[in-house]
């Protein structure tokens, strides 16, 4: 099992405004509430650190992350950016350039609460199994937030819309190195692994909703949304540049709304 996520920084604080706009606050309140200070909170996949700097001022202190992620630039970006905890008080960073299959039940030992964002969606079944057996075994409660779930509405629609969607989520089914990811299907499956543990298990629905105050966005995911429907079903390229200058167009002229949707799980040992 090999977790590499490409991912730019670009991109992470492109989508940040958006992400912390649509998590599940009260997901995060109800994880407050099942832990004590000191907190130690294990961010798995954490980027450039938008999970910490979201759930940190919603939880006690005081706190400490451990930051997880295989791109060492990322961490160092995401550790250089003081952040404060639900009391004012500053937290303090760790950081741990390592690949997610590597994770195991003493990593996270001491752990006061796992998190990730949008991260199932990219990952194969074995590495959430993975994931999941080291949280159970570290038995602190686990945030999961903002993964994508395949549905998609665009306000007005298009006759391409349901075509390229279905393009894209077949996209993120993709074996890629040898490795089944399980996009859309992400949540269920974590969801049934903490169940079949013994685990409660709450999911919120956290959808993106954007519009032209969200352009730049919009048009980034559009581009990346295209792009992977033609390469999974490369007959849409000509239809694909039609729709890409429509939706441009209307997105242009304040007239295009766009709902992605995500959802949130909050599990937690019964």
């Amino acid at each position: 099992m090999s977790v590499v996520v490409p991912v730019s920084a670009e991109w992470l604080t492109l989508r940040e405004d958006a992400d912390a706009r649509s998590r599940s606050r009260a997901l995060a309140v109800q994880a407050a509430e099942m832990v004590g200070a000191p907190l130690i909170v294990h961010d798995l996949g954490s980027g450039t650190g938008s999970m910490m700097r979201w759930l940190a001022p919603l939880l006690p202190g005081p706190q400490t992350w451990v930051l997880h992620d295989w791109n060492h630039a990322l961490l160092e970006r995401a550790a250089a950016q003081p952040v404060l905890d639900g009391t004012g008080v500053p937290t303090t960073v760790r950081t741990n350039v390592e690949g997610l299959e590597l994770l195991r039940a003493s990593t996270l030992a001491g752990a006061s609460l796992v998190t990730t964002s949008a991260l199932l969606d990219v990952l194969a079944r074995d590495e959430i199994e993975a994931i999941v057996r080291a949280c159970v075994a570290a038995g602190a409660p686990v945030l999961f937030g903002l993964s994508v779930t395949g549905g998609v509405q665009l306000d007005p629609a298009d006759p391409g819309d349901h075509v390229f969607q279905a393009a894209f989520n077949d996209h993120q089914r993709r074996t890629a190195h040898g490795r089944r990811l399980l996009g859309p299907d992400a949540v269920g499956v974590a969801t049934d692994l903490f169940r079949s543990a013994g685990w409660s298990v709450r999911v919120a629905e956290t959808p993106w909703v954007l519009d032209a105050a969200d352009r730049v966005l919009v048009e980034e995911w559009m581009r990346d949304r295209l792009t992977a429907a033609v390469q999974e079903r490369p007959a849409l390229r000509e239809w694909a540049a039609e729709y890409a200058a429509r939706r441009a167009a209307q997105l242009a002229g304040a007239g295009l709304g766009v709902v992605v949707h995500h959802q949130d799980i909050l599990a937690w040992r019964a």
